[in-house]
């Protein structure tokens, strides 16, 4: 196993793979500080907890990117809690680039963040990347729908991204990629 590696190899997958029950409570767990992140801002008028969020969800994400997600804080946590349950393996390609999506919003909250501390302008910004964050977030914890997933394969079928060798699955197999 290399520490610098985005998923892993499993017998009879020809692609590398996450735990999906393990990306869902990643989800869950993100969810869960973006709604703290969320109240204390946008109700409490707290901005001063948004760089600290944001900050730990950015760095959480590039860990899982670039380096493993085995070693990013809130996939260690979820697996922790599901490591139990029955593994159910989902295709990660499509995972690292909705990630990656991610970690740029998250990174523009967070630069955004600082500003918002003095100047009250960048509010409305913040709070519709919020928003979607959450959103974003709550699909995929409740339903399993990855919207960045859905965005990889739309890139996919327009050429922009190479087609893999190899099909990865999504979860329930609700994104097929037709073999050119």
């Amino acid at each position: 196993m290399s520490i610098f590696s985005f998923g892993e190899h499993i017998e009879g997958k020809g692609f590398k793979v996450l735990n999906e029950r393990v990306v869902r409570g990643n989800s869950g767990i993100m969810l869960l500080l973006g709604f703290v992140a969320f109240v204390n801002a946008f109700v409490l008028k707290n901005y001063s907890i948004l760089p600290y969020i944001s900050g730990f969800l950015l760095f959480n994400f590039l860990i899982a990117i670039l380096i493993n997600p085995k070693f990013a804080p809130t996939i260690f946590v979820s697996w922790l809690l599901v490591r139990k349950q029955s593994p159910l393996y989902i295709g990660a390609v499509q995972k690292r680039f909705a990630w990656s999506l991610g970690s740029a919003l998250s990174g523009a909250i967070f630069i955004l963040s600082f500003y918002l501390l003095h100047d009250v302008q960048y509010f409305q910004p913040i709070c519709i990347m919020c928003l979607i964050c959450l959103a974003l977030m709550f699909l995929e914890t409740a339903f399993g729908i990855c919207v960045g997933c859905k965005l990889y394969y739309l890139t996919l079928k327009m050429g922009i991204l190479k087609t893999p060798e190899e099909k990865p699955n999504c979860i329930g197999d609700s994104c097929k990629v037709d073999q050119a």
